[in-house]
């Protein structure tokens, strides 16, 4: 009867020289045989970081999320609006001390556009921080029709007082959630944002000022 010769099936490895199966090679504990996949079947898909599930993208989760934005705005902001409160101030005074604070000598037409109020809503809260002494105004050294903005010492004492409330929430917040967090939360916070200039002013990360 003559020889024949067999095919060996796909999940049948060849023995290897030494006389261990190809599994203990591998260094698989009792050479337990390795899960085989089906010849042309997809490769499963690996977990995303933290479990990501396209279940984020259901309305539950979307009205989580609005309502999450809510009760985190409420919160972050309840302190200074103490404070404001006492100074017969409101939260529209508190966005131009901060921006006025943040970019020393910005023009009133840069302002209006970070803000995106109307002019006469400007001039009001401007008019009471100039009068009560917390912003200045100086002509701009080649266009003396612009108005450059600064704060005064007044000016600077009150926006630290307000900004170091906030800075501590949010340094807390990031210190308890990480850094991977942090990166995933500017990315939903620049999402947010609706003007392509404003998201590529976060590019790149946090720039010194």
């Amino acid at each position: 009867m003559t020889d024949q010769n067999f095919e060996k099936e796909p999940d049948e490895p060849a023995e290897p020289a030494d006389g261990r199966p190809a599994n203990d090679r591998a260094g698989r504990p009792g050479g337990a045989r390795a899960q085989i996949r089906p010849l042309g079947a997809a490769s499963p898909k690996p977990l995303g970081k933290a479990g990501a599930n396209p279940l984020f993208l259901r309305e539950e989760e979307l009205r989580q999320g609005i309502e999450m934005l809510f009760y985190a705005y409420r919160d972050f902001i309840a302190e200074p609006d103490a404070m404001l409160a006492e100074r017969g101030l409101g939260r529209a005074h508190h966005r131009v001390i901060y921006f006025v604070g943040r970019y020393p000598g910005l023009h009133v037409s840069a302002l209006l556009e970070i803000l995106q109020i109307t002019k006469q809503s400007l001039s009001r809260v401007l008019g009471q921080l100039v009068e009560d002494g917390y912003i200045r105004q100086t002509p701009g050294p080649k266009d003396r029709r612009q108005r450059l903005l600064e704060l005064t010492e007044r000016g600077r004492e009150l926006e630290q007082a307000l900004t170091e409330t906030q800075r501590k929430r949010i340094a807390r917040a990031y210190r308890e959630a990480g850094a991977e967090a942090v990166e995933g939360f500017r990315k939903v916070m620049r999402g947010i944002m609706s003007d392509p200039k404003d998201r590529a002013k976060f590019d790149g990360g946090p720039t010194r000022r």
